[in-house]
């Protein structure tokens, strides 16, 4: 009785570490989308967008355009209340715009995409300068993560 607790226990502890070595990107693809872009014959029907087996993500829920990261992950286990964080850098902006989104997401390969739309993201012609991507468990650890070369200031090696 007393090893099946410390097995549960110690299972417990390492339950986040083992879901981490299970999450993966395969891929993370900055985009622009338009809204007609989103639009599928069925919408036409009953009005009500479908977004087939991908999860849809928008910092303004109601506007479509806008800037999106594809983000392929693959994982043995869904994960329930997942958080989305991206982090991006404007032009001729300081601070990085940050946006969390709550998701759960499915096992298997699964395509997500994490948009900034509406008055969230400046147009079409504008491109970040950097950004940062991160889908976090629900109790925040880290699963995986991807940044753009310029997110992190370059390690310059060591004068001689």
């Amino acid at each position: 009785m007393r090893f099946a607790t410390i097995l549960s226990f110690a299972l417990l502890l390492l339950a986040p570490a083992l879901r981490a070595a299970d999450f993966k990107f395969v891929r993370v693809w900055p985009e622009w989308r338009t809204a007609e872009s989103f639009a599928r014959i069925s919408e036409y029907f009953d009005g009500k967008e479908n977004t087939g087996d991908q999860t849809v993500l928008r910092s303004q829920p109601k506007e479509r355009a806008g800037l999106y990261f594809l983000v392929r992950t693959e994982t043995k286990t869904g994960i329930v209340g997942a958080r989305v964080e991206l982090q991006v850098l404007l032009p001729g902006v300081e601070a990085p715009k940050k946006v969390v989104f709550s998701a759960d997401i499915p096992a298997g390969s699964h395509v997500t995409l994490a948009g900034l739309t509406g008055a969230d993201w400046p147009g079409e012609k504008t491109q970040p300068l950097a950004w940062r991507l991160a889908v976090l468990a629900p109790d925040g650890t880290t699963l995986a993560s991807e940044q753009s070369f310029l997110w992190a200031k370059p390690v310059t090696p060591a004068a001689k």
